[in-house]
């Protein structure tokens, strides 16, 4: 979950890394460091915390060379201080790791018994040890393809030499690792995020990949050292701006973008001629499909239990949905006629990928719904469907989670219209409603000013909880995540039916119970259920689209939304609860972009 940087240039490369590690900081954030050949010496820096502090101090001690590595760390093995941070160096060779090395306990018991001493607690230090002791006797090469026979687990590395400055090293198995191609400068990163900025060629490793970088040339090697040639991928132009503007961070002004990022994947996804979804390059014909299962990790898995009701509704299939980092530990029964759609934001979650690797291994149909076409899950794929939201920079989704499920709607309204599980006339009349929603979405934007005051209601509360029934349990599920990602608060989303069945006993006077309550089927049950919570005790702040026609004196708040179809509340209710989460997180002063002890790219297991 960390991120990783190497620079090979005929310039001083400080400034770049620093430039690309402020990209690569949604990876994480708990330290930052850089490491550079500096007059025929490893020269490293590093602290605990933000690219901004390291960026301060090479301000008043500048290292300066024309070869460097750089990291941003999320924390897995030992806590985040400076003698934990990246890059790890010995006086010899220097090492920036994403990933987790399993057996470095073992490694490091093995090389302390031969006299090794260690600095950190981290598990990168074991790839340093060995490489040193490695390069008495070997090339760097060889010295990089001895060690990492030796490891066990996954990692993306960078790593320089002393004794070699023309040259980085990168090496790939498990985490993600890009190559990127300029003029007298070539670079290895994290992702191609990290490394727009500076070139728009790009080439992605291979598990078991290794690469040579300096700066006018780049040579691939596959894990049996054999030299091998990549494919130079043009990334594609992205004109979202990356800027906060006018906004307090970025979260709010992605909260105020959705009515603008749903229209722009309409647009992508929607003849305006023919009043026509188009979904061109699907590999299974939907006739030949008996079961489809959904896969995802954290707000991409809510997403894949949105879509399950719409498809169960709209279609006769079988529908499953999965948590990734559970899907490849189970006696999986894989159907060659089932068709296996994977969810997320970054295409670089290391469970979800390890998931479609499994899919692909067993040869059945696949499909991503990614915001990256360029990621390792939509590489790796069978097709891939965009969903348009351009950058999300704030570590909790929000305008990625409307774009999964609005993407995840239109799949599914395509693949019932050609099973004939729904008919033309109801099939266009869903695609003229949902047309609608960019308009929808901005009105509820509006009522903002209401959602700050309730806010700051409940914001010193101990916890809360999130209900709701049919599609609004999973977002009741995706409300109790916003809070708890942003403001550390204790916070359950429950289907309101359940709550006799055990959470009941949670609600105490004066607790926060969010009911997510449109005019639908469930309506009078939700209502009912409400009830039970106000009867205990409960603050309830209730969401709604029933015009008014909810009557209780008892109800702390309510937030009336706009009238729409009962299929597409899932989009409009999101917004009061992202909204919310928002504030919430305001008023207690949390960082609201950058979350403690979260990444917006989850690269590890």
């Amino acid at each position: 979950m960390c991120g990783i940087i190497g620079i090979a240039s005929n310039k001083s490369v400080s400034t770049n890394i620093i430039n690309a590690l402020k990209k690569l900081e949604y990876r994480g954030y708990d330290s930052a460091g850089l490491a550079v050949i500096s007059k025929g010496e490893i020269n490293e820096k590093k602290c605990p915390g933000r690219v901004e502090k390291l960026e301060k101090i090479l301000f008043q001690n500048p290292s300066e060379g024309n070869l460097g590595i750089g990291h941003v760390r999320w924390a897995t093995h030992g806590v985040p201080n400076e003698v934990n941070a990246h890059p790890h160096s010995s006086e010899i060779v220097s090492v920036v790791h994403n990933g987790i090395i399993e057996n470095s306990d073992e490694l490091k018991k093995d090389l302390e018994k031969s006299g090794k001493v260690f600095k950190s607690q981290t598990d990168t230090e074991v790839i340093t040890v060995l490489l040193t002791e490695k390069l008495k006797e070997l090339d760097p090469l060889n010295a990089v393809f001895k060690t990492l026979d030796m490891l066990k687990g996954s990692f993306a590395l960078g790593i320089i030499f002393k004794n070699f400055n023309d040259f980085v090293i990168g090496a790939r198995r498990g985490s993600p690792l890009a190559v990127g191609y300029s003029n007298n400068e070539n670079y290895i990163g994290s992702d191609s995020y990290a490394l727009k900025s500076m070139t728009n060629k790009i080439s992605y490793l291979d598990d078991g990949d290794v690469c040579v970088l300096s700066k006018d040339d780049v040579k691939f090697y596959n894990n049996n050292k054999d030299k091998i040639n990549k494919e130079i991928f043009t990334l594609s132009e992205d004109k979202s701006s990356i800027s906060k503007g006018n906004y307090k961070n970025f979260m709010i002004k992605e909260i105020f973008e959705q009515p603008f990022t749903t229209k722009a994947c309409l647009k992508e996804y929607i003849d305006k001629i023919r009043e026509e979804i188009n979904f061109y390059n699907l590999p299974i014909d939907p006739n030949k499909i008996n079961k489809i299962v959904l896969i995802g990790c954290g707000t991409a898995y809510h997403s894949c239990l949105v879509a399950k009701y719409w498809l169960e509704e709209f279609t006769s299939l079988s529908i499953e949905t999965d948590i990734a980092s559970e899907f490849r530990y189970r006696k999986v029964r894989f159907d060659k006629n089932a068709f296996y759609i994977f969810i997320s934001q970054s295409g670089e979650t290391a469970d979800t990928y390890a998931a479609l690797d499994l899919c692909r291994k067993k040869n059945v149909k696949t499909c991503s719904v990614v915001n990256v076409v360029e990621s390792s899950i939509a590489r790796h794929s069978d097709c891939v469907l965009p969903i348009h939201a351009g950058p999300e920079i704030g570590v909790a989704s929000t305008k990625a989670f409307l774009g999964q499920m609005l993407v995840l709607y239109l799949l599914s309204l395509k693949i019932a219209e050609t099973r004939k599980d729904i008919g033309q006339e109801e099939y266009k009349k869903k695609i003229t409603e949902l047309k609608q929603i960019p308009k929808l979405i901005k009105e509820t934007l509006e009522g903002e000013e209401k959602i700050q005051l309730i806010a700051k209601d409940i914001f010193n509360s101990k916890g809360s909880m999130f209900l709701g029934r049919g599609l609004s349990f999973p977002i009741a599920l995706e409300g109790a995540l916003k809070l708890k990602e942003l403001s550390y608060l204790h916070a359950e989303g429950y289907p309101a039916g359940e709550m006799k069945h055990g959470p009941l006993a949670l609600i105490e006077d004066g607790l926060p119970v969010i009911v997510v309550a449109p005019k639908d089927k469930y309506f009078e049950k939700t209502l009912s259920n409400m009830q039970e919570v106000i009867a205990r005790g409960g603050k309830v702040l209730l969401i709604t689209n029933s015009g008014g026609k909810v009557i209780s004196e008892n109800i702390r708040f309510q937030i009336d939304l706009p009238v729409s179809s009962s299929t597409l509340t899932p989009f409009l209710f999101t917004i009061p609860l992202q909204l919310l989460s928002y504030h919430v997180a305001l008023f207690k002063k949390c960082d609201i972009d950058k979350p403690r002890n979260l990444a917006k790219s989850v690269t590890v297991e």
